[in-house]
């Protein structure tokens, strides 16, 4: 055996040593380490080219639902909308609809399911994909180059209104069943938006399933002692059709724009919106899925709530190509059409692959 298969070899025992543990990232906070762990640290070569993309000073688009069912004002908002998923991929709204207080709870709620006791939290740490409910950290975690700084409760329904409740953990069962109801139909308005964005019927988009596919991923990223060295979450696209996402008021999120990482400021009560894969697929590239990143932080816990709206859960049978109105001679389809099931597994199997929808959908 080689030095190499020998490092590697010592890495995966590593890796297994601590999912063994089942307490998550958090758990190595709370032993009071002060150095991370090596598993934790990025390759030289990209802590490297981090000085060549520097943080800048830009605002991600900030847009007001305020007073939608107007005509003037939806029209203003639809071309506020298609002009910010067509540059950059991403935008927070304010006036959204959602009160404060449901926001508010739901990430009161991940906080204290992730700061209960272990064992407590040990009943849903799993890596079984088929549980609707599970806890880990790191879902790649034996696929990706590095494990990242965060653990996360992901809860799957493909309808937010069929959430069963007692499957939820009781520090966040009543805000996530409420948060869920909320967010789903908050959803489907801003499917709409989007839909018209492209130049297509309101409901084109809705009648395409492109608001289905609920998934929660709540993300908790504890304080990090060598926040330099590591990520809360790597460099990637979203693969679904677009992420909802509630954030409290630690930094951490940046988006890639213009060859440089940019701050998603947190706005109390706003919501970010960003474009995923799938809707770049099917807009023939007219709408923009972004990279975009988490850093670790000294300051902590960063927590927040992602919903994935990713499409039906019948994934065997339906297709998703460029719609036809948006392709012609001068536009041809850039995409490849793709069963649903076929793109989950490729997803699945590519982890947090920047460049996935290039590498396995491109004509």
């Amino acid at each position: 055996m080689n030095a190499s298969d020998a490092e590697e070899d010592d890495r995966m025992q590593d890796l297994k040593d601590f999912d063994k543990t089942e307490a998550g990232v958090k758990g190595l906070v709370d032993s009071g380490l002060q150095k991370i762990p090596k598993i934790f640290v990025r390759p030289a070569e990209e802590l490297a080219e981090d000085l060549n993309h520097k943080s800048a000073q830009i605002e991600v688009p900030v847009i007001d639902l305020g007073g939608l069912e107007k005509a003037d004002r939806r029209k203003q908002i639809v071309e506020e909308v298609r002009t910010a998923s067509e540059t950059w991929g991403f935008f927070q709204v304010v006036n959204h609809g959602i009160s404060l207080n449901v926001l508010d709870e739901m990430l009161d709620g991940i906080q204290k399911f992730n700061e209960q006791g272990v064992e407590d939290k040990k009943k849903y740490y799993t890596r079984d994909r088929m549980r609707k409910v599970r806890f880990n950290s790191n879902y790649d975690l034996f696929t990706s180059r590095t494990a990242s700084w965060r653990d996360t409760l992901n809860i799957s329904y493909s309808d937010p209104d069929q959430t069963d409740s007692e499957e939820l953990p009781a520090f966040c069962r009543k805000s996530t069943v409420e948060y869920s109801k909320h967010v789903g139909k908050f959803g489907k308005i801003l499917i709409g938006l989007l839909s018209e964005a492209l130049g297509l019927k309101p409901d084109q988009l809705e009648n395409m399933d492109c608001s289905k596919g609920h998934r929660l991923a709540c993300h908790y990223y504890p304080e990090c002692p060598e926040p330099e060295l590591t990520l809360g979450t790597a460099k990637h696209s979203d693969p679904g059709f677009i992420t909802i996402l509630q954030q409290n008021q630690i930094n951490g999120l940046q988006i890639f724009f213009q060859n440089q990482w940019v701050d998603v400021q947190p706005i109390r009560g706003a919501l970010v919106i960003n474009i995923g894969d799938l809707l770049q697929l099917v807009s023939n590239g007219k709408f923009r899925s972004n990279k975009h990143r988490v850093v670790a932080n000294r300051l902590g816990p960063r927590i927040s709530v992602a919903c994935f709206l990713s499409g039906p859960i019948d994934m065997d049978k339906v297709f998703y190509g460029p719609i036809e109105e948006l392709i012609s001679e001068e536009n041809p389809p850039i995409y490849k059409e793709v069963l649903l099931s076929d793109y989950v597994m490729k997803f699945i199997a590519a982890g947090l692959d920047e460049n996935f929808l290039v590498n396995y959908f491109k004509v």
